[in-house]
């Protein structure tokens, strides 16, 4: 909880900006629905903090602002799970690598990938996602999902929530964050849900997928009204750099 907190402060002294995720205005997903969402919480409390995709039986990808100083003993990883802190199968780790380029300040490369200790066993509740490979365009029909607040200042969703979002390039997603458009780095995708819906606190480093394949990773916005686009981190762009961990 202490991470998530400076985070928060970090967010307040950076002109407003989150670093951490909560799907607002989304629905409730089905059991299997979604079944390479993880859920990183701590191991300490069991407490849900991030999201992740699960790639392949061995790695989850996340966000590298999610983790701080936490290492594999710090966090846990629970797969196949509907609730935001019952059920599922818990993973501990044996890595917790962050992007060597990872810069807090300005949040770029914005990634990190956690291995399991043990091989993941697949079901009907647990399946990978592939990894996005290549660029995704402006108004693709994209979904992000998430165990993050259901209300702007609200409480979080019991239930694995999900909402359905729209690409936009990069070039508009600038504009639309004037003050914070110089962060809107090629190696990021933006996203937008319908008016009232976005991505904000604790649905950082889940997945903006299109189909079966994870393009985006949640990583940071300016509000939780969807009046702004939401900035993830493009998979496509950083697909070499996490692959070279398996």
């Amino acid at each position: 909880m202490l991470k998530i907190v400076i985070l928060l402060v970090l967010a307040v002294g950076s002109q407003g900006r989150r670093l951490q995720g909560r799907i607002v205005g989304g629905n409730t997903a089905t059991p299997s629905q979604f079944p390479y969402m993880a859920s990183c919480r701590l191991a300490t409390t069991n407490k849900h903090f991030c999201g992740g995709s699960l790639v392949n039986d061995r790695w989850v990808v996340s966000a590298a602002h999610c983790f701080g100083e936490r290492g594999p003993n710090d966090v846990i990883v629970v797969l196949g799970a509907q609730h935001r802190v019952n059920g599922g199968t818990p993973h501990s780790l044996s890595q917790v690598i962050q992007h060597p380029q990872w810069n807090e300040q300005d949040i770029a490369n914005d990634v990190a990938v956690l291995q399991t200790k043990n091989p993941v066993v697949f079901s009907n509740l647990i399946q990978p996602i592939e990894l996005g490979s290549v660029f995704v365009a402006s108004k693709v029909s994209a979904v992000a999902t998430g165990w993050g607040l259901t209300t702007n200042e609200g409480v979080e969703a019991d239930q694995l929530q999900y909402l359905h979002m729209t690409t936009i390039s990069n070039q508009e997603c600038s504009q639309k964050l004037p003050e914070m458009g110089h962060l809107v780095f090629d190696h990021k995708i933006c996203a937008r849900g319908a008016p009232g819906s976005a991505t904000c606190q604790m649905d950082s480093g889940g997945p903006l997928a299109v189909g079966n394949t994870v393009v985006g990773i949640v990583s940071w916005g300016l509000e939780c009204t969807g009046s702004t686009p939401d900035v993830f981190d493009r998979v496509s762009a950083h697909r070499t750099w996490i692959i070279s961990n398996f």
